[in-house]
């Protein structure tokens, strides 16, 4: 019997490793849902190749457009994730894949964890804004969380059955971005072409200058510490340029495990999909040039000061978290849009970060989906006022 299978965020790239994989084994999987918040024709001519039925379309204006447009197809057009129950009928489907981009990719990971057996999430803000709403969820139905991040899929898999106490520290690795070896002294002259120019990896603009940042290294910590339930002082960040080694667990046993493989999302997500029996995948041979010279380093606070928020974070699930996504967002579409320069950007995702009327939600825990994007809503709207 063919494994039921739903991917959301089908046209961005972990969507379609997704499908490159699925494509070389079709015999053995049936897609019955894809979304996309734009791009219709991609995403229908992904539903004609896998013969799908059912295709969300986020973004209304789109949505009417595809189902006029192709009304003659035999495809099944819907413009809100609230649909996914009418979709899936109460039938668990083997796996899901949730790479949406942003906040947005919340809800539809809260609505999708009820019909998944299960659920692989790429969605960073979606596990670090709502992580106790997610987990709630994932043990109510009984459905398998899986990491996609290739340095939350090395600590998950590194781990096995060893249980949290087990472990004594963990160490995810960062590239270091463009501007890793670069003199400090010039980063004031930076330009946003440099910053998206990523040494290893090819991501969007968005994630391209949080790794520039490294902030997204910051909210990376977040996700380990929610997703293995550890304590901040049990995770560092080592820069490691080749992104070779994703991940390092020290046991209490006084072993040490490493992971590493290519920079190629393909692998976690092919890990993710055949999690339930060993598979054969396509790769390199170990690259002994790199393991003689890891060059893994501490981070340096001073080239990459956004590191230092994480002091500013609170072992327990709070809104504070909602409040680092919104206000990263907010000064990345700034630089992105040629308002700020690249040092005022980090400057000012520093400063924000650290707005009094800001740190006061680390006392308050989101109590469901609306807590977080009331809160969202209000810092964006406060950073306008604040930072014109």
């Amino acid at each position: 019997m063919k494994k039921k299978i739903v991917i959301l965020g089908s046209t961005g790239s972990i969507g379609r490793n997704t499908l490159s994989i699925i494509r070389k084994d079709i015999k053995n999987f049936d897609i019955i849902l894809l979304s996309t918040n734009k791009n219709i024709k991609r995403v229908i001519n992904q539903a004609k190749e896998f013969k799908v039925k059912n295709i969300i379309i986020s973004d209304s204006k789109n949505f009417l457009k595809a189902k006029k447009k192709y009304k003659n197809l035999d495809i099944n057009f819907f413009n809100s994730f609230s649909k996914i129950d009418s979709i899936l009928k109460k039938k668990k489907v083997f796996y899901s894949m949730n790479s949406i981009i942003g906040m947005d990719g919340l809800k539809p990971s809260l609505k999708l964890i009820k019909y998944s057996k299960n659920i692989a999430i790429v969605n960073k803000e979606a596990i670090i804004c709502g992580w106790n709403l997610i987990k709630k969820e994932l043990i109510r139905f009984k459905t398998k969380f899986i990491p996609i991040d290739s340095e939350h899929f090395s600590i998950y898999s590194l781990m096995g059955n060893n249980l949290n106490k087990n472990i004594d520290k963990i160490f995810i690795t960062a590239s270091g971005g463009p501007f890793l070896k670069r003199s400090i002294k010039n980063l004031n002259q930076i330009k946003k072409k440099d910053a998206l120019n990523h040494p290893n990896w090819k991501m969007g603009k968005k994630i391209s200058i949080d790794s520039s940042t490294m902030m997204n290294k910051v909210f990376e910590v977040i996700e380990a510490k929610k997703i293995f339930d550890l304590k901040y002082k049990d995770i560092s960040i080592l820069t490691h340029p080749k992104s070779y080694v994703h991940a390092i667990v020290k046991f209490k046993n006084a072993l040490t495990k490493i992971l590493i493989h290519e920079p190629d999302m393909r692998i976690p997500i092919y890990n993710s999909l055949y999690s339930e029996h060993n598979s054969k995948i396509p790769s390199k041979n170990i690259d002994l040039k790199i393991l003689n010279n890891l060059e893994l380093k501490k981070v340096d606070t001073k080239r990459f000061p956004l590191t230092n928020l994480i002091n500013k974070l609170v072992e327990y699930d709070s809104l504070y978290e909602t409040v680092l996504i919104t206000v990263n967002d907010f000064f990345v579409l700034k630089f992105l849009s040629d308002k700020i320069k690249y040092n005022e950007m980090i400057k000012m995702i520093y400063k924000y970060s650290n707005y009094h009327e800001f740190l006061k939600f680390r006392k308050i825990k989101p109590k469901n989906v609306e807590d977080i994007y009331k809160l969202r809503n209000y810092v964006s709207l406060k950073l306008q006022t604040l930072s014109v």
